[in-house]
C-alpha cells in the first residue's frame, strides 16, 4: 500500500504528460531523420517511466539522509548515479 504522500505523487504522475511536439522534435534531432507518431509516443511514455523512477529514488535518497522539503539537483544526481550504477546503463550526453 501507498503512504499518503506517494499516493498524491502518483496522481500527479498519472495526470503528466510530456510535450509530444518537444519529443518528437527531440528524437527527429537525435535520430536526423523525421519520426512517426507511435515512435513519439513510446518514447514519450518510456521517458515518463524513467523519470518517474529517478523522481521515487531520489525521494528515498532525501528521506534516507534526513533532509526535508523539496528534491534537490543534488538528490536527483544521486539517484541518478545509482541508477546507472544498478542498471550498468545511462543517457549519454547528447551534446
Amino acid at each position: 500500500l501507498m503512504a499518503d504522500e506517494q499516493r498524491q505523487r502518483y496522481g500527479v504522475y498519472r495526470r503528466s504528460a510530456l510535450n509530444k511536439g518537444t519529443v518528437k522534435r527531440l528524437v527527429s534531432q537525435i535520430l536526423g531523420q523525421q519520426v512517426s507518431s507511435t515512435l513519439t509516443f513510446v518514447v514519450a511514455g518510456f521517458s515518463k517511466v524513467f523519470i518517474g523512477e529517478i523522481v521515487e529514488r531520489a525521494v528515498q535518497i532525501r528521506d534516507n539522509r534526513g533532509d526535508e522539503g523539496a528534491l534537490t539537483p543534488e538528490h536527483l544526481r544521486e539517484a541518478y548515479r545509482q541508477y546507472k550504477k544498478e542498471t550498468g546503463t545511462g543517457m549519454q550526453r547528447l551534446f
